[in-house]
C-alpha cells in the first residue's frame, strides 16, 4: 500500500475540512503532567518531531450535523468497503474440545484457578453494582481496587465474567456455570433498574470528568472488561442474556460519543482517549461480527487510537514513555479491525510493533514493561534497577498479540515467543497451589523477589500494587488478567485449517487431549518430564479415529530453541526427515490409531539483555530451552520494602566465571536433583512454645536460629542444609522420623544456595575449606530419639548450640559454640546442642543446575518456580578479556 495513503485509512477524518490544530503525541493524562515520559529517573530518547503528525491531523466535524454513523465511518475509512475481503486464518480450536493433561503445571495451575473462581461470591462481586442501581445490596463487599469507594471498582467483576466462561469451556465444570450465570443475572437487574442501558459500579459522572479532560482513573476500561466478560459469557457459556447486555450498553456509550463529537469535535474525543481506555475498540469489533450493525463498526473505528497507531503505520519506534497496558489493547483491536474489514494496513502496524517490542523492549522472559511503561529502547539495564518490571497485564495482552499473529501467517516464531511468554510470564505468577494469591510485577534485577515488587514508587494510583496480593483484598487489574490467564491455558495448543483436507496446526507442546471433531480424531498430545540432566525434550502424539474419519493433516511445531542436527521423529516407529528448527513437521495420511514420537534437542545457552550500550554486553541472562533460569542469590543486607532493592548489592552476587570459558558447559553443570535432594535436612528445635530452624543467614553467611517459616518463603532455603553423609536408621521409622537420621564423623554442612561451599567450624561459610568444615554428627545429647548434635571436627568436645540457654532466645539469635565440662553437662547444654531432624523446607526443582561464580557459586532454577526466594536473572559473565 502506497504510504501517501496511510492517513486516509488510519485517521478519523470527518466531513468538512475546517482547519486543524495539531495533536499532540499520545500522553497518559492519569499521570499527572508527565506528557506521557513517567518521572522515573530513567532517560529517554527525543519524542517525534511535531512536524510528523501534520499530515495525520483529524479534522472537525460539521458544528450539530444530523449524525449519520454510516457517514462517519465512510469518512474514517475514506471508503466504504474497509479494506478488502479479509483474510483465511487459522482459527483456534474450541476450549470446549481441549482438556489439560493432569499432573502437569499447566493442568495444576488451571486447577488453582478454578478453585479460586469457586471460592468468589457473586453477591460480594456485585455488591458496588447493585449500590449503584439503587438495589439492596447483599454480604459484605470486597476490598482493594473492589472495595466500594474504588474509582476502578467493577473491572475485576467484568474479568471474573471473561475468566469463568473460558474456565467453564475448558472444565465444564456445573458449580462455576451456576455460579456465573448469577452474577450475569445481578448485573441484568441492575441495568434494567438503571433503564438506559448503563452498567457499571460508579457513577456516571465519571465520564462527565472523562469528557471533560479531568482526571478519572480509566473509566472505559472498565466499561470494556464488563462488556468483554458479557460477550464472553454469550460466546462461550450459551448465556443469551449477555450479548443484549453489551448491545444496550453499548447505546448508551455510543450516545456519549456522539454528543462530545458533536458539542466539540472529534479531536475532543482523541484528547479525552489519552487515558487507559482498555480494549473497546477490541470487543466493538466482535460485537460487531455477531450483530453487523454499522454503529458498533463506527465505535470499534473510533477507538482505534491514532496517535499511538499513525506513527507505527510509518514504522515509527516512539513508543518510549507510553504506558504499556494502555495501547496493547488497542493493537489488538486493531488486528481485530484487519480480521473484521480485512484493511492490511493493520496487519503491517501489528506486525511492526511486535518487532520493535521484541527486539528492543523485552526481557528474556518475552516480557516488557517497567514501572507499567516502555522506556527508550534496548537501554534494559537502566530498568533492571528498577524492581516494579513485567506487569502480568502486559504479558496477558501480549500473549494476544504473538497468538493473533501466529494465526495469520502460521510463522513458528511468534508461537515460539508465545511458548516463552508464557512459560516465563505466566505460570509462576500463581504463589504455588494457593488460590488467589498472584503477583502484579515481575522483577528482573539482581537479588530480586517476586514478594517485594512495585509498591511506591510505582506511579499508579490510589493503592500501589507489589508483592503477592490476597484473595479478599486485592482485585489489582493483574488479578483479573492474571484468572483470565489461567483459564483458558489451552486456547494455544490447536489451531485448526479448513480445506479440502482438514489441517491442524499443533503449536504448543502441553499435555492435552483434543477432540478434533471435523477430521473424526482424538488427539493425545503428553511430555516427558523434563530434567536438568536430559538432553532431549520428548513429545508424544496419539491420534486416533473416533469412527469414520478422513486424510487429515497435521502439523508439528519444530521449536526455534532446538537443533534438527540429532533431533529424531517416528511415526509408528518408522523414523521421518525433519526439516529446519523454527517449522513445522507436516503429515497429510489417513489416522487410525498412530503414534507420533519427537525428540528435541534441548541445552543451556545465554541471551545477552536488550541494551546495545558496548560495556554492557556482558549481561546475559541464561536459558534452558524456552526455560528462563534464576541463580538464587541474595545482597549483604536484609530487603524488606522495594525501595530498599538495591541495597546490599555486590558483584559477587550476580558475576559468572566465564574466563577460558568456550561454552556455557564451562561453568554450568546439571545438578542431579533427585541424589542431592536426599542429602537434604532441616534442623529444629524448641523453645517455650516455638519451634525455630538452624539457618544459614543471607547476608553474612553465619549460622542463626529463626522461626520456622511459611512454605515457599525465602527462608526455607536458608532452613535447608546439605550434608555429605546421609545413612537411613533402622528404628526410624518406629521414632516415626520424617527425614532419614543423620550421623556419623567427618560430616560437612552446605548452604542449599551455595554449592561447593560449606560451613566451617567458626560458622562461616567458604569455598571448599578443607578439615575445617568437618563435623561429627552424633546421636543428640538430650538422649531423645531421633536428635542429633552436631561436635566440631577441630574442638572435640564442643558442639553446635543454640543462644542462650535456659532463658531461651529470639529469632534472628546467632548460634554459638558450648563446650563439655569436666564437672558433667546441664539439662540445659545438652537441649540447646541437640536438634531434631526433620524433612527438608525446601528441595531442589528438576530443572536446577549449578552455575561457577567469581566469588560463589549458584543455584540456577526456572524463574516460574520461585515463589518469595530471592533471585537474579541476569548475569555478569566475566570472561578472561573482562577480568584482564
Amino acid at each position: 500500500m502506497a504510504r501517501s495513503m496511510v492517513p486516509l485509512l488510519l485517521l478519523c477524518m470527518a466531513a468538512a475540512m475546517e482547519g486543524a490544530a495539531a495533536l499532540h503525541l499520545c500522553v497518559d493524562r492519569l499521570y499527572d503532567s508527565t506528557q506521557g515520559k513517567h518521572d522515573d529517573g530513567l532517560p529517554h530518547l527525543n519524542p517525534t518531531e511535531e512536524a510528523t503528525w501534520m499530515a495525520l491531523l483529524p479534522r472537525k466535524l460539521g458544528a450539530k450535523a444530523e449524525f449519520d454513523w454510516l457517514a462517519l465511518y465512510r469518512s474514517l475509512t475514506r471508503h466504504a468497503g474497509g479494506g478488502g475481503a479479509p483474510a483465511e486464518f487459522l482459527s483456534q480450536a474450541s476450549l470446549h474440545d481441549i482438556r489439560l493433561g493432569p499432573g502437569s503445571m499447566y493442568w495444576q495451575g488451571q486447577q488453582t484457578n478454578l478453585e479460586y473462581l469457586l471460592y468468589l461470591d457473586p453477591d460480594r462481586l456485585t455488591w458496588s453494582f447493585r449500590q449503584q442501581a439503587g438495589l439492596p445490596t447483599v454480604g459484605e463487599p470486597y476490598g482493594g481496587w473492589e472495595a466500594p469507594d474504588g474509582q476502578l471498582r467493577g473491572h475485576f467483576v467484568g474479568h471474573y465474567l471473561s475468566a469463568s466462561a473460558h474456565m467453564w469451556a475448558s472444565t465444564h465444570n456445573d458449580t462455576l456455570r451456576e455460579k456465573m450465570a448469577r452474577v450475569v443475572d445481578i448485573l441484568d437487574d441492575c441495568q434494567r433498574k438503571m433503564g438506559t442501558g448503563y452498567l457499571s459500579a460508579y457513577p456516571d459522572e465519571a465520564f462527565d470528568m472523562y469528557e471533560e479532560l479531568s482526571e478519572a482513573w480509566s473509566p472505559y476500561y472498565s466499561i470494556h472488561k464488563i462488556m468483554q466478560g458479557l460477550l464472553d459469557q454469550y460466546t462461550l457459556a450459551g448465556n443469551r442474556k449477555g450479548l443484549g447486555m453489551v448491545v444496550w450498553m453499548t447505546d448508551y456509550f455510543s450516545e456519549r460519543v456522539k454528543n462530545l463529537i458533536q458539542t466539540h469535535s472529534i479531536q475532543r474525543h482523541w484528547e479525552a482517549m489519552n487515558e487507559e481506555t482498555g480494549g473497546l475498540n477490541d470487543v466493538m469489533y466482535q460485537l460487531y461480527t455477531l450483530t453487523k450493525e454499522q454503529k458498533h463498526l463506527t465505535m470499534a473505528h473510533l477507538f482505534d487510537k491514532p496517535c499511538f497507531l499513525g506513527p507505527l503505520s510509518l514504522h515509527g519506534d516512539d513508543i518510549a514513555g507510553l504506558h504499556v497496558n494502555t495501547h496493547i489493547p488497542v493493537l489488538i483491536g486493531a488486528q481485530k479491525r484487519y480480521e473484521v474489514v480485512g484493511d492490511h494496513l493493520y496487519k503491517d502496524i501489528a506486525t511492526f510493533f511486535f518487532d520493535v517490542v521484541n527486539s528492543s523492549h523485552t526481557f528474556a522472559t518475552g516480557g516488557t514493561s517497567t514501572m507499567e511503561h516502555w522506556h527508550d529502547p534496548k537501554r534494559l539495564v537502566d530498568e533492571i534497577k528498577i524492581s516494579s518490571n513485567e506487569e502480568t497485564c502486559t504479558t496477558y495482552n501480549l500473549l494476544k498479540v504473538s497468538r493473533n499473529l501466529f494465526r495469520w501467517t502460521k510463522e513458528v516464531k511468534y508461537a515460539d515467543h508465545y511458548e516463552r511468554l508464557l512459560i516465563n510470564g505466566i505460570m509462576g505468577n500463581q504463589r504455588g497451589t494457593q488460590p488467589g494469591v498472584m503477583i502484579y510485577f515481575l522483577p528482573m534485577g539482581p537479588g530480586r523477589s517476586k514478594s517485594i515488587s512495585g509498591g511506591p514508587p510505582s506511579g499508579l494510583p490510589p493503592k500501589n500494587p507489589g508483592g503477592w496480593g490476597g484473595p479478599n483484598d486485592t482485585f489489582w487489574c493483574c488479578y483479573g488478567t492474571g484468572i483470565e490467564s489461567f483459564s483458558k491455558l489451552g486456547d494455544t495448543i490447536y489451531f485448526l485449517e479448513e480445506g479440502e483436507v482438514p489441517g491442524l496446526y499443533i503449536a504448543q507442546h502441553i499435555p492435552s487431549t483434543f477432540d478434533w471433531k471435523a477430521a473424526g480424531l482424538t488427539v493425545v498430545q503428553q511430555a516427558k518430564p523434563l530434567l536438568s540432566t536430559d538432553s532431549y525434550f520428548e513429545v508424544t502424539i496419539s491420534i486416533s479415529a473416533k469412527g469414520d474419519a478422513q486424510p487429515a493433516k497435521v502439523s508439528v511445531r519444530i521449536p526455534s530453541w532446538t537443533s534438527t542436527v540429532d533431533a529424531t521423529a517416528t511415526l509408528n516407529g518408522q523414523k521421518l526427515n525433519l526439516t529446519s528448527a523454527g517449522d513445522f513437521l507436516t503429515l497429510t495420511k489417513l489416522w487410525g490409531d498412530d503414534t507420533l514420537v519427537l525428540q528435541f534437542p534441548i541445552n543451556l545457552r545465554t541471551e545477552a539483555i536488550k541494551d546495545d550500550r558496548p560495556e554492557y554486553a556482558s549481561i546475559q541472562a541464561v536459558l534452558f530451552g524456552p526455560h528462563l533460569l534464576a541463580g538464587l542469590t541474595h545482597g549483604n543486607k536484609t530487603i524488606n520494602a522495594t525501595e530498599h532493592s538495591n541495597d546490599g548489592l555486590t558483584p559477587g552476587m550476580w558475576e559468572v566465571d566465564a574466563r577460558n570459558a568456550t561454552s556455557t558447559a564451562d561453568w554450568i553443570a546439571a545438578l542431579p536433583h533427585q541424589a542431592i535432594n536426599s542429602q537434604l535436612v532441616t534442623l529444629t528445635q524448641q523453645s517455650g512454645a516455638q519451634t525455630f530452624v538452624l539457618s544459614v543467614s543471607a547476608t553474612d553467611g553465619t549460622l542463626t536460629m529463626d522461626e520456622m517459616p511459611a512454605a515457599g518463603s525465602d527462608a526455607c532455603v536458608r532452613a535447608t542444609i546439605v550434608v555429605d553423609t546421609y545413612v537411613v536408621d533402622s528404628t526410624a521409622a518406629e521414632h516415626g522420623a520424617a527425614a532419614p537420621v543423620l550421623h556419623g564423623p567427618n560430616v560437612t554442612i552446605a548452604p542449599f544456595d551455595r554449592p561447593g561451599m560449606a560451613i566451617t567450624n567458626g560458622f562461616e561459610v567458604k569455598l571448599h575449606p578443607g578439615p575445617e568444615a568437618l563435623f561429627n554428627a552424633v546421636p543428640g545429647l538430650d538422649g531423645l530419639p531421633g536428635s542429633v548434635s552436631l561436635e566440631l571436627g577441630t574442638r572435640p568436645g564442643c558442639f553446635v548450640t543454640a543462644p542462650g540457654g535456659a532463658r531461651g532466645y529470639r529469632a534472628g539469635d546467632k548460634a554459638q559454640v558450648g563446650c563439655r565440662t569436666s564437672g558433667g553437662d546441664d539439662a540445659a547444654f545438652r537441649k540447646a546442642a541437640s536438634f531434631t531432624q526433620a524433612a527438608p523446607l525446601r528441595r531442589y526443582h528438576p530443572l536446577s543446575f549449578v552455575a561457577k561464580g567469581t566469588e560463589r557459586s549458584f543455584v540456577l532454577e526456572p524463574l516460574r518456580s520461585l515463589q518469595d526466594e530471592f533471585y537474579t536473572v541476569y548475569f555478569n559473565l566475566v570472561t578472561a578479556a573482562a577480568d584482564s
